[in-house]
């Protein structure tokens, strides 16, 4: 425990909340700029077991953001790669690598060892499988997202409010939201972004604070200014209003 006393000092988290996190089991799917950070913090801060999916391979034009990995990596698959860093950082910790592309026949049986699962993809087909298999398990969802120098995560969790089709139930053209290799990525908005989505696993974890369930936090890196908008779940949602 002594590793994490800084934290254990937290009123709010303290030995109880520490032993929470040794527990948990969380899941990062996608290795690259969101899931980059929250690996890295969720591994420092003694999360039990952390699972990182992806099945792309390091390149060079990820290093600038995507900070798990090295230039030594490129060419090695991106959740593999992942996987050595966190192990360095923390060996007391559980690393599970899945490198893979998630889709509507393996995201339930992945998913299923998980208790959080943070979706750190960046399109929306993506997230849209993501989000279906959390709803049909009851997982919580953190959802992060960036478009050039704005950011935005909620937490999508069914059972207490919308999940992300509620709130996005169609994806936008993509003249409204262009691929980050068509409009750009400044390294540090994912950065922000995948350290929030990291503290609002850990505030899941250890019950405290106020989850951004139900609310879509919007992040201006020009102006750093945050705001959070209500978003509700969706009476007539094809997901988590249907019949499983």
């Amino acid at each position: 425990m002594n590793r994490y006393i800084r934290q254990i000092t937290l009123t709010e988290i303290g030995e109880d909340g520490q032993r929470l996190i040794t527990r948990a089991k969380v899941l990062i799917v996608g290795a690259g700029g969101l899931g980059s950070p929250a690996a890295l913090y969720l591994a420092g801060a003694g999360v039990g077991t952390v699972g990182i999916a992806d099945p792309d391979k390091v390149e060079l034009i990820n290093l600038h953001r995507q900070v798990i990995h090295t230039a030594k990596r490129i060419g090695e698959n991106k959740a593999a790669s992942a996987g050595k860093t966190l192990k360095e950082l923390n060996s007391d910790i559980k690393i599970k690598v899945h490198e893979t592309k998630l889709d509507e026949k393996n995201a339930e049986k992945i998913f299923k060892d998980y208790d959080i699962i943070l979706g750190c993809t960046d399109n929306f087909e993506a997230r849209y499988i993501e989000n279906k298999a959390a709803v049909r398990l009851s997982k919580p969802l953190i959802y992060g997202s960036i478009l050039k120098y704005q950011g935005q995560i909620s937490v999508f969790d069914a059972k207490n409010g919308p999940c992300f089709a509620c709130v996005f139930p169609e994806p936008p053209p993509e003249t409204v939201a262009p691929k980050g290799s068509v409009a750009g990525i400044l390294g540090m908005m994912p950065g922000v972004m995948g350290t929030l989505q990291a503290l609002e696993a850990i505030k899941l974890i250890c019950e405290i604070g106020e989850s951004l369930t139900g609310k879509l936090l919007i992040f201006d890196g020009l102006t750093g200014r945050m705001k959070q908008l209500e978003v509700n779940k969706d009476s007539k949602c094809n997901i988590c209003s249907a019949p499983l």
